[in-house]
């Protein structure tokens, strides 16, 4: 255990993030904890996800079987997590619900678990049970520059893809208007919400959240619509592609730059964008992803992050661990990181506080995101994909759509082609993880006790 004079340490490992000082409100938690429980001290360090190499160090910290109390996973690596191993031979991590049990306090730390917001819960379980603390959530947002669109006669953001075209077509036809009319960036997650929105599920065992996931589906018909409505953007002229793949900045740049009128990008860049926006003399309205209209809207998919709980601590570090989740995310916490971060209000409670200091009606943009991941109806199509290689998935959703914008492949066939590699790694992974499972827990055979499905 350790720690200053005989405290009890509690180690927490978070993704380091570009922006400097992005986790000094963590810290500054962590500070807060230990001075109100001088029995414990927080100790956070970092790793880096988002390099190059990122996501293997990450793998191979999971690999390795030994990990701090409490870990930061990002969405996409959750199956990973849920599957590791831990040197003793256990689950490497335990549920996050089933180690707090029945209790509304730790520690003097009342529990939140039951406080979350709706869409959080339901990503980060399994058959009922909170498997990992959401931390940092967000979704996808379309952001317009009203004044581009009002010069183009339109008053309101179009709400689904055919008034999203109009829109487009009316700005680069206005005079001075600008060449393009929208960007994003070519990122497998706006495909993860394309399908969500339109009901549609990445794999089956209802997209990996009532059995492992085992088959998956890049080309189905909600995906390829989503795939057909973009290329014909980019056809006649109203996509801007910037020529690479995952070119958030990129895109970003080009719409305060005033060179497009809509950019579709993270809600955690809500701040950011009508910030830019406004010293570019541009009014920026933040809204909801444009929706397929021709199906029922099903949900949007989050993004963001967890914290998952090591597995075999001794009782007073677990509680520990257990404690400072709920403080980090009580509601002065979850508030407090919403302002620093950007990421939506991870309670009801923190949302009730920033509404009652009247945040939302000083900030509108800010109000959107919770507003639609509320709108959703927590179907497993609606609540994302579960499955092993997910990040990998993505890449391959991103050359797919780079060989369709880039050099004109035809969808269908193409995005079958994604699909044949995507099913091979997934092939790989389930093969990898069962046997592993089954050294461990031969009675289990690829379903461990715990946290695995």
């Amino acid at each position: 255990m350790g720690g200053d004079a005989g405290r009890i340490v509690v180690d927490i490992l978070l993704a380091d993030h570009p922006f400097e000082g992005f986790l000094d409100p963590v810290r500054r938690r962590a500070a807060e904890f230990g001075a109100a429980h001088p029995d414990y001290e927080v100790r956070i360090s970092t790793y880096r996800y988002w390099t190059e190499t990122g996501r293997e160090d990450f793998i191979r910290i999971l690999d390795q079987g030994r990990v701090p109390a409490l870990v930061d996973v990002f969405f996409t690596e959750t199956q990973h997590a849920r599957d590791a191993v831990a040197a003793t031979g256990g689950p490497l991590f335990i549920p996050v619900q089933r180690a707090i049990g029945e209790r509304r306090q730790i520690l003097g730390e009342p529990v939140v678990i039951d406080d979350l917001v709706d869409s959080a819960r339901r990503y980060y379980s399994y058959d009922g049970e909170l498997v990992s603390m959401p931390f940092s959530v967000s979704t996808g947002l379309l952001y317009a520059n009203m004044t581009m669109l009002r010069a183009a006669g339109i008053t309101e953001v179009p709400q689904d893809w055919d008034g999203l075209e109009a829109a487009c077509r009316a700005v680069v036809q206005t005079d001075a208007g600008p060449s393009h009319a929208i960007t994003w960036a070519v990122d497998g997650w706006f495909f993860q919400g394309a399908l969500c929105q339109q009901g549609g599920l990445l794999a089956d065992h209802a997209n990996g959240r009532s059995g492992r996931a085992g088959k998956v589906d890049l080309a189905s018909e909600e995906s390829l619509a989503y795939v057909t409505w973009w290329q014909r953007l980019h056809k006649d002229g109203l996509y801007l592609h910037t020529g690479q793949g995952q070119d958030w900045a990129g895109t970003f740049k080009a719409f305060v730059e005033g060179r497009v009128a809509f950019l579709c990008n993270s809600s955690v860049m809500a701040q950011s964008v009508v910030s830019a926006g406004a010293q570019a003399g541009i009014e920026v309205v933040a809204d909801g992803l444009p929706r397929n209209g021709t199906v029922p809207y099903s949900g949007d998919v989050l993004g963001g992050d967890s914290l998952f709980l090591a597995a075999g601590l001794p009782p007073e570090v677990e509680d520990g661990a257990l404690a400072f989740l709920q403080y980090l995310l009580n509601p002065e916490g979850a508030a407090a990181w919403h302002k620093s971060s950007g990421f939506i209000p991870v309670t009801h409670g923190s949302h009730r506080l920033l509404e009652a200091e009247g945040w939302f009606a000083e900030k509108p943009h800010h109000l959107q995101a919770p507003k639609q991941l509320d709108a959703s109806t927590g179907t497993p199509a609606a609540t994302g994909a579960l499955v092993g290689e997910l990040a990998t998935m993505h890449a391959d959703l991103v050359e797919a759509m780079r060989d369709v914008l880039e050099r004109d492949a035809d969808p269908v066939r193409r995005f079958a082609q994604a699909t044949v590699a995507a099913q091979q790694r997934l092939d790989d992974y389930n093969r990898r993880t069962a046997e592993r499972h089954a050294a461990h827990w031969p009675k289990a055979a690829a379903r461990p006790p715990g946290t695995s499905g």
